[in-house]
């Protein structure tokens, strides 16, 4: 009888564990793709926007300009919170200097 509920607890505790890691995973995924798909979403606008003044088109250049620096912003926010789920430490000096980017950004066209 030892033998039993020794075993049902051994399977219970590990049955335990491993949904909690998948979840974690999956959560780490999902900051990962968010921060891949904004970052490649408002670095498109970006080059957009280049190649448009290079034609010399300045059609809603400062929106979306804007919208490049928010989804960016919003990119370095995935990242961070991707690095705390994983329990890592972020590279601080690299996600400050894109935030500031980003930010320069989003304030060079206010109206």
């Amino acid at each position: 009888m030892k033998k039993i509920i020794v075993n049902f607890l051994v399977f219970f505790i590990i049955n335990m564990q491993i949904p909690n890691q998948v979840n974690a995973e999956k959560i780490l995924d999902f900051y990962m793709n968010d921060f891949y798909t904004k970052s490649n979403e408002a670095s498109l606008i970006l080059k957009e926007i280049e190649s448009d003044l290079k034609l010399g088109i300045n059609k809603k250049l400062c929106s979306r300009q804007r919208k490049a620096a928010k989804l960016g912003i919003l990119a370095n926010e995935s990242l961070i919170k991707a690095f705390q789920i994983a329990g890592t430490k972020p590279p601080n000096s690299s996600i400050n200097s894109s935030q500031k980017r980003w930010e320069s950004l989003l304030n060079e066209c206010k109206y």
